[in-house]
Parts: structure tokens; C-alpha cells; sequence
């Protein structure tokens, strides 16, 4: 059901029946790390390039995910799941591997709540029973495509991000009355925001507005108040995009707890890790909600959450044509099933 101008609601409360979280040795240093199904040793696992490295992971959470569901692949009618990399390759390929019929996504950083979004959808409205969705992303591959390959040893901002190695998948399914398990409830879509910053070292401010206008849409369009949700958590704006993400709503009007408002890319890793201003990626807020977010729902530390990806829609080209960078966000509601329903 369509509320107000761009969210939707999920009458019939779609489940995220299982999850599968792989990541890299960087994540399997970081502060959740426990949180992770599979975590490797090293960047290229057992692959001759980064780009297979990173299918490598997507396949893995997908095959984690219908593992713990205790589903083959022939049991899911669709896949929506995307990457950075060139035409989303790494995505594709992993979809060559698992046969399942397939929507590729890109909305960078924001794929992640996207596929969410469009799986919730199709489920609610019994377009499908079991659905597959993700994001992923490897620090070395987007490095090499966005910045500077690794090996160049090039110095970075303290406004940079460091991209996280990892894939997190869910399966969205309809629902199961009684069973304790997440579902989604409600999603805004979110428009393209530019403010004219160029700058590919501060993707956090560039992405912060877009963030913010999501937010305050879904309040609107929902007729909330911020106090509905235990927990607002947005995708990768890291320490600068977050903190002004934060004075963006409250200029707005909309008042939120600090503890209330948090970031995917500043949960991820150890404060001893040089990774700048933060994770980044789109499989920072794929591997974070599937792993650590859900696995503390299900343990009651929240009722209600609303996550917010963001993503920020250059490439290489429109840098190089000297463009500003076109942001974008998008939120999904969820909360653990009721009894009953």
C-alpha cells in the first residue's frame, strides 16, 4: 500500500526468514566480527582477481542463507542484489552460479535497502514466496575502480572511507503466524539529492543531505514521531556525513537521541583500525544489518528499527567529466513478528 508520497507499507509483514554474512580479514579484526558466518584469512580467497574475490562472497551468503532456511535454490523465485563494481559483475556472475531468476541493482552504497524495499514488495503482494537479496562489495576491488589501486600506497583524507570486504544476504519470505522472527514493515524510497560536492574522499557529506530527506519522508509520509523507533541507523556516512546528517534533521525540525542515531560504518570497525572517517561500501550495510542488527532484534535489545543506506550514484566517467556527485537513500522499516501474527 502506497502512503503519502514515496513509502510503502507492508500490510502482510514479509519475514527475513534466514541471513548469511561473509566478510574479509579486515572485518574478522573489526568490532563485529562475531556477527559473521565466514570470514577469510586473506583479500583474494583463493581467486587470481579481487573482482572474482568479491562473487566469491556473495555466493557464499547466499548458499549460508539457504542453508540455515534448509531451502535449494529451486525453492526462490527471485534474487535482487547488486555491487559497485563495472555493471555489477561480481553480482552477475554469482547469479550465473546460482541459476536463480534475477534483478540486478546498482543504487551504490544504497543497494542494500533497494533490494530490501523490492523484495518486501514483491512478497507482500504474493509476487513471490521466497526471495533472495544483498549487497556486497571488497575493499580492493572498489579502491582500484574509485580511487587508486591499493599497491599505489596513495594517502588519503581523514574525510576518506574504507570500503568493507563483505556480502550480506537475507531471504525474504511470507509470513509465518507466531514465529519470532524479523519483519518488514514499511519503506521509503528515496530521490536523488545534489548538492554540487566533487569531492570522491568525502562521500559521507555528499551523501548526508539525501540521507536526511529520507528520513524526514518517511516521518511524513508514516505519521510518526522519531521516539517509534528504538534505533535509526544509516548505511555509511561515517564520522562527517553522520554528524551532519544529525544537524540536517534537527534544522528540519526533527529531533533525535544521539544513542537513537547510528551508522553502519562506525559500528563495523575497532577504533584502532585506520579506516579514516568510517566504513563505506555496499556491503557495509548489507553485512551489518543481516549480522550484527538482526542478531541484537532478535535478542530483544530493539523493537523497532529503521535502517537508512545511502548511496553515493558517481563512477569513474562523470568524475572525470568533472560532475558533482547525485546521492541517494533509502529506509526500511523492521520489527520482530507479534505473537499471532
Amino acid at each position: 500500500m502506497l502512503k503519502g508520497h514515496q513509502s510503502w507499507v507492508f500490510n502482510n509483514r514479509p519475514m527475513i526468514a534466514a541471513t548469511g554474512v561473509s566478510g574479509g580479514p579486515f572485518e574478522a579484526n573489526g568490532n563485529l566480527a562475531n556477527d559473521f558466518d565466514i570470514l577469510h584469512e586473506d583479500l583474494w580467497m583463493g581467486m587470481d582477481s579481487y573482482e572474482k574475490a568479491q562473487r566469491v562472497l556473495l555466493e557464499e551468503a547466499v548458499r549460508t542463507t539457504l542453508a540455515k532456511a534448509k531451502l535449494e535454490k529451486e525453492q526462490v523465485e527471485f534474487l535482487f542484489a547488486g555491487d559497485l563494481i563495472n555493471q555489477i559483475t561480481p553480482t552477475s556472475f554469482a547469479a550465473r552460479t546460482m541459476q536463480i531468476p534475477y534483478f540486478g541493482l546498482f543504487g551504490a552504497c544504497s543497494t542494500s535497502m533497494e533490494g530490501l524495499a523490492l523484495a518486501s514488495f514483491v512478497v507482500n503482494y504474493q509476487g513471490a514466496r521466497n526471495v533472495l537479496t544483498g549487497a556486497s562489495s571488497h575493499n580492493a576491488a572498489t579502491e582500484k575502480q574509485f580511487r587508486y589501486p591499493t599497491e599505489y600506497g596513495g594517502q588519503k583524507p581523514p574525510t576518506a572511507q574504507w570500503t568493507v570486504t563483505g556480502a550480506g544476504v537475507g531471504l525474504i519470505t511470507q509470513n509465518s503466524p507466531g514465529q519470532q522472527l524479523p519483519v518488514t514493515t514499511s519503506a521509503t524510497i528515496g530521490k536523488v539529492i545534489d548538492m554540487g560536492l566533487s569531492d570522491p574522499f568525502n562521500m559521507g557529506g555528499a551523501m548526508a543531505p539525501a540521507a536526511a530527506d529520507t528520513i524526514m519522508a518517511h516521518f511524513r509520509d508514516m505519521e510518526l514521531d522519531p521516539s517509534y523507533y528504538d534505533l535509526i541507523i544509516t548505511g555509511d556516512l561515517g564520522r562527517i556525513g553522520h554528524d551532519t546528517a544529525f544537524e540536517l534533521l534537527g534544522k528540519s525540525g526533527l529531533k533525535l537521541e544521539r544513542k537513537q542515531f547510528q551508522d553502519c560504518g562506525l559500528l563495523l570497525y575497532k577504533d584502532d583500525q585506520p579506516v579514516q572517517a568510517g566504513g563505506s561500501g555496499a556491503g557495509c550495510s548489507a553485512v551489518v544489518l543481516y549480522g550484527h542488527i538482526l542478531n541484537q532484534l532478535q535478542k530483544g535489545r530493539y523493537k523497532r528499527i529503521l535502517v537508512v543506506a545511502t548511496g553515493a550514484l558517481l563512477s569513474p566517467l562523470s568524475f572525470q567529466q568533472k560532475e558533482s556527485i547525485p546521492c541517494i537513500a533509502h529506509a526500511v522499516a523492521i520489527e520482530m513478528n507479534e505473537e499471532g501474527r
